[in-house]
Formats: structure tokens, sequence, C-alpha cells
């Protein structure tokens, strides 16, 4: 079943029926991959699971959405595709302690599973966290960590600028159905020696990414490209269309594909995004790495 943003809400009938892209979903393996190369001047993306990535960016370490529970921790997002797994689906492919040694660590927003109980736990309560508005900062801070700011359009850390962008969690039927899915936020980072990266974030599609790309003309830019979807209501996550939409706004933009094959209701695979790609002529702009798997920009 080759899926594209175009196609249908997803119905019940349509999950029961099941597809190459769904039907092999829940079974996915992470191999366990090489040590994540120190902190240097080269820069690079690694992919740990689902939306968490390491950026390795002009010589600082950011951590971003982490998600460090075991695999099955939590039930499936109620009302979702195939709520009957448990998340994540895969475990990690790197050690926590390799994470946590980051230099900072970004949450595009809170939901469970860019920022839950494990990470919590697990991270330093002093390590420096940023936040998309004073909300997270609050539910941040409340959870013991002491150095929590907010990002705006022109933060500093370490020499790196950094600029929050937004988006939308999905379009009209299911925000109106679930209008806690807002707001979430993007991030572009900056730095006058280096290419600049723009990590989009949890959104479809949407005129604030069309209008990020214009303004900061990204050359690197990585896309929670799973398509989750909500039984009826729609996607909540760029699917195939919107990752074409987004290639065709920049097309010399190198595109990194993450937020796939570790969540109950993201239903689209690594295998059918590489040949929705290959089928538009822009596969050798986009990188679908696995878990684990390092990128240098």
């Amino acid at each position: 079943m080759m899926l594209s943003d175009a196609s249908p809400n997803f119905s019940r009938r349509r999950l029961l029926a099941g597809g190459a892209g769904v039907a092999a979903f829940g079974m996915a393996t992470s191999l366990k991959a090489a040590p994540i190369p120190a902190v240097g001047a080269n820069n690079a993306i690694t992919q740990i699971r689902n939306a968490t990535i390491l950026v390795d960016y002009a010589g600082v370490r950011f951590l971003i959405d982490p998600m460090f529970a075991d695999p099955g921790a939590y039930p499936g997002f109620p009302g979702s595709a195939m709520s009957h797994l448990r998340n994540p689906l895969v475990p990690l492919p790197v050690p926590v302690a390799d994470l946590a040694a980051a230099d900072a660590v970004i949450v595009t927003h809170t939901h469970i599973d860019h920022w839950d109980d494990a990470a919590q736990k697990m991270l330093p309560k002093p390590m420096p966290i940023f936040v998309q508005d004073a909300t997270d900062a609050a539910t941040i801070r409340g959870q013991g960590f002491t150095d929590v700011r907010i990002m705006t359009s022109d933060t500093q850390f370490k020499g790196v600028q950094m600029s929050r962008t937004g988006g939308h969690h999905g379009e009209g039927p299911v925000l109106r159905a679930i209008p806690t899915l807002d707001p979430v936020s993007g991030v572009v980072f900056r730095h006058a020696s280096h290419k600049t990266v723009y990590v989009v974030g949890d959104t479809v599609w949407d005129p604030a990414v069309e209008q990020a790309i214009t303004a900061y003309r990204p050359e690197i830019i990585v896309l929670n490209a799973g398509y989750a979807q909500w039984i009826d209501l729609g996607p909540i996550l760029m699917g195939p269309q919107g990752v074409l939409s987004v290639h065709r706004a920049a097309p010399a933009a190198q595109l990194i594909a993450t937020h796939m094959e570790a969540v109950n209701h993201c239903v689209l695979s690594r295998a059918d995004l590489a040949a929705f790609a290959k089928k538009e002529g822009f596969a050798h702009r986009l990188l679908i790495p696995a878990d684990g798997e390092h990128v240098s920009i």
C-alpha cells in the first residue's frame, strides 16, 4: 500500500485491511549501532528512536525530544491507528548515558513520545532544557529541572543561534477533536561557519513551515515523517506528500526523515517513503536513517 497525504483519512476498515506499510508495523527491530561519535568539528544528525535525535552542530551536542522508555512501557494512543500496540515499539539503539551526556536538551513539546517519564527520571536535573513556551517551561520546572529556558527567534547557546519555529500538529478535524495536540514547535540552528539546519518538529505541511523555509533558507531539513494517524480524523504528521511539498519548497536542501516505525500511530514505513521519493524523483535529496545511524551534515 503506497500512502500519500492526499489519501482519505484512515478508517477502521482500512486499518483492519492492513497493507505493506502497516501490516509489518510493530514487528520492527533496532540493531545495535556503532558508538555515537565524539562531538567535534563535524556536524551530524544521529537518529536515535522515534523523534529522538542528537544534533551535533558547531561543536555543541543537542538532544532533541528524548523518549527513553523500554519497549511496551506505554499503551497505544487511544483512538489512533493501531492503538492496540504498546509504545515504544522498538528499543533504544544506544545507552541512555550516551544521550544524557549532551550539552543541552530541546523539547519541542511535552507529548509523551517526545518527553517521557523515563527521560524525566534519567536526565540530570541541572541539564539546560529549551522549550517552546511558558506553559512547557512551568511543566518541566515542576518536574525538578533547574535550568529551563524558553526558545525565541534569537536564542544563543555556546555560540549557536537557535530560532523557534511553528507548525500545526494536524488539520481542522483532528485539532478540533483533540485541541491539546497544539501548540508544537521546531527549531532552526545557525552559525556563520556551518550550514543552516531546520528541525521541523511535529507538524503537517503548513504555512508556518513554508515561511520558515523562506525566512531561513535551510540547507538541512529534518522532518517528522511517520504520517501518524487518528482514525477518521486524519494525519497529525507529514506523510509522503508533505515531504514532497518540503522538497519542492527547498529543492536544494538535504532532507532527513525521522519519527518513523517506533510508536503505534505512525503508519508510514521507511521503505514506503523511500519508494515514494524514488517514484517522484527526489530520492537523492532524502535520507531515511535507521535507528542508531549517524548522518554527516
